[in-house]
């Protein structure tokens, strides 16, 4: 296993190694201790939120040898082919290239034949939402007049995008964006577990730039680990080089030039911050998150969680003091210059143009 990926070496295999999806796994487990499997479930959420995860292990305890609890035993001979990816009765596809109808009415000839060693033959479908309209059909015909022994488990980022009949057939969960403390939980012990020092505010910095993604913090975790070396030690100044973090007192600096309405500044600043190394459509997502807070703080000064935030007492104080003259509708404009600022920045022939823009937008105008 020292050759393979965190995020594939530390992925769980039980329910209680779940995090942040609690509600989901009761639920779950309930159902196993009262016999009561449905034939199609829909899980659905914003990726890296352990939707494929929960169906493996939710595959392997139906199907487990040892009864004695709603827990996989990861020992029997059913659980161990299904995390070696070698079961034949787990039929796992990619419906992002397998949107054909063929592809489907191919998966499901294979329904009606009993499963060989199980007692479920699982059918997972990732990504659902991009199948096709007709190979949609195809399956929904077979969601409602399913065989006993078929379970269905269809993953999903865009439940909005399928059809209604096939939502109407399964029971479905919502996976929630995982909060930065639960995902800081998970690299201490991964870093733990991989007995790797650390400073431990690398862990905010990683868990705030995942997004909610338990994926994406563990491939930033690995890649963070690969570029100190195995024995070296993940400190603050490295990390926010490796990964192009923007730190808060650029964006409240930049932010201070606005109100002062010192386009001039305003844009050496920006200038300045490409000159050293600064992903620029890193920095316009977080001077989005920033004014962001900042409309959520003058809404409501008890809106801000500090540790889903990211902002310390000191940031958040200064955000107060800029923001006290400022109206609701002054941070709503500000905040839609950024956010299409942004937007014409991917396709812009020159990057820094559309910010530079909103900049002599935003300081030309009365907030």
């Amino acid at each position: 296993m020292d050759n393979v990926v965190l995020y594939r070496k530390y992925r769980p295999q039980n329910f209680s190694e779940i995090v942040g999806q609690e509600h989901i796994v009761q639920t779950l487990t309930n159902s196993i201790n009262l016999e009561s499997i449905s034939h199609a479930y829909l899980f659905s959420g914003p990726r890296g939120s352990g939707k494929t995860t929960m169906a493996r292990i939710f595959a392997k305890a139906i199907n487990c040898q040892d009864a004695s609890s709603f827990e996989p035993c990861n020992t029997c001979d059913s659980c161990q082919e299904i995390m070696g990816a070698k079961s034949i009765d787990l039929v796992e596809i990619d419906a992002a290239s397998h949107t054909g109808v063929e592809e489907v009415r191919e998966l499901i000839s294979g329904i009606k034949f009993l499963p060989v060693k199980s007692k479920y033959k699982v059918f997972i479908i990732d990504e659902c939402h991009q199948l096709s309209k007709s190979a949609a059909n195809a399956l929904l015909k077979t969601l409602e007049e399913p065989p006993a022994h078929a379970i269905f488990m269809l993953a999903t980022t865009e439940a909005h995008k399928m059809i209604p009949t096939i939502l109407s057939r399964c029971q479905r969960f919502d996976f929630k964006r995982l909060q930065v403390p639960e995902i800081i939980k998970k690299l201490e012990f991964i870093l733990k577990k991989e007995k790797i020092t650390y400073e431990p505010p690398i862990l905010s910095l990683i868990a705030l730039h995942a997004r909610g993604s338990f994926r994406d913090a563990e491939s930033l975790l690995d890649k963070c680990i690969n570029f100190v070396g195995g024995d070296g030690m993940l400190t603050v100044k490295e990390i926010k080089e490796l990964l192009g973090i923007v730190e808060v007192h650029q964006i409240s600096q930049f932010i201070d030039y606005i109100l002062q309405k010192d386009a001039k500044k305003a844009i050496l600043h920006i200038h300045s911050i490409i000159d050293s190394g600064v992903d620029l459509q890193e920095f316009i997502k977080t001077i989005i998150f920033y004014v962001r807070q900042s409309l959520l703080l003058k809404i409501n000064s008890d809106s801000l969680i500090l540790q889903n935030s990211g902002l310390s007492n000191d940031e958040i104080d200064t955000m107060k003091s800029q923001i006290s003259n400022l109206t609701e509708k002054d941070l709503q404009k500000m905040l839609e210059c950024f956010i299409e600022a942004e937007n014409k920045m991917r396709y812009a022939a020159i990057l820094p143009l559309p910010l530079e823009l909103a900049i002599v937008d935003i300081t030309y105008k009365e907030l």
